[in-house]
C-alpha cells in the first residue's frame, strides 16, 4: 500500500541510534539528485514494513527499508556500473568488497544490500551512489530550501550546518 512520505520523527523513532545515518543519506540524496520519492508501507506478511523508494523515470537510485533500529539500503548495479566498480575497487571498505562479492547476479543486475546501524558505512554507500548516477543537480541553489525535498524534519540551520559539514568539511 503505497502512502504519504511519514514526518521524520515517526521515521526517526523507528530507526533509533541510525537515524543519524539516515540523516545523511538521505539528506545527500536529496541536496545532490532531483528524484522522485515513493513510500511504501505494509506488507501482510511483515507488520513493519517500511521502504523508501528514491528514482527517476521508473528507473530506481536506491531503495531504503526501515525496520527496527535500523535500515536496509538497496542498491541495483547493471553491467556498466559494476564495471566502474572493478575499477575503484580498491577505495572501497572491507564491508562493501564483501557484499558486492557475495551478491548473486540476476537478469537485472547485481543487488547489493547494506544493514546501516550507524554512519560507518555511509560514505561508502554514497560513493556507491555515485557510481550508479552522476548527481543530476545541475545548480545547487544559495538556499538549501529551494533543493526539493529537504523535510527531514529538522530546522533549516541545522540542516544547512549538517549537510554543509558533510559536503565541505
Amino acid at each position: 500500500m503505497d502512502r504519504a512520505i511519514k514526518p521524520y520523527k515517526q521515521v526517526e523513532a523507528m530507526l533509533g541510534s541510525a537515524s543519524s545515518a539516515w540523516e545523511k543519506l538521505v539528506g545527500h540524496i536529496r541536496f545532490y539528485y532531483v528524484m522522485d520519492e515513493l513510500w511504501q508501507e505494509g506488507k501482510p506478511t511483515y507488520k513493519n514494513y517500511n521502504n523508501l523508494y528514491i528514482r527517476r523515470s521508473g528507473k530506481a537510485l536506491i531503495i531504503l527499508g526501515i525496520r527496527e533500529g535500523h535500515f536496509i539500503v538497496y542498491i541495483v548495479f547493471g553491467k556498466a556500473e559494476r564495471d566502474k566498480f572493478d575499477e575503484q575497487r580498491a577505495t572501497f571498505g572491507e564491508t562493501v568488497c564483501k557484499e558486492y562479492d557475495e551478491a548473486q547476479t540476476y537478469h537485472d543486475g547485481k543487488w547489493l544490500a547494506f544493514k546501516v546501524y550507524d554512519e560507518t558505512l555511509i560514505d561508502d554507500i554514497i560513493r556507491l551512489l555515485h557510481i550508479k548516477r552522476k548527481p543530476n543537480r545541475k545548480v545547487l541553489p544559495e538556499s538549501l530550501e529551494q533543493c526539493g525535498r529537504l523535510d527531514l524534519g529538522l530546522s533549516h540551520e541545522d540542516i544547512t550546518n549538517h549537510l554543509t559539514s558533510y559536503c565541505c568539511g
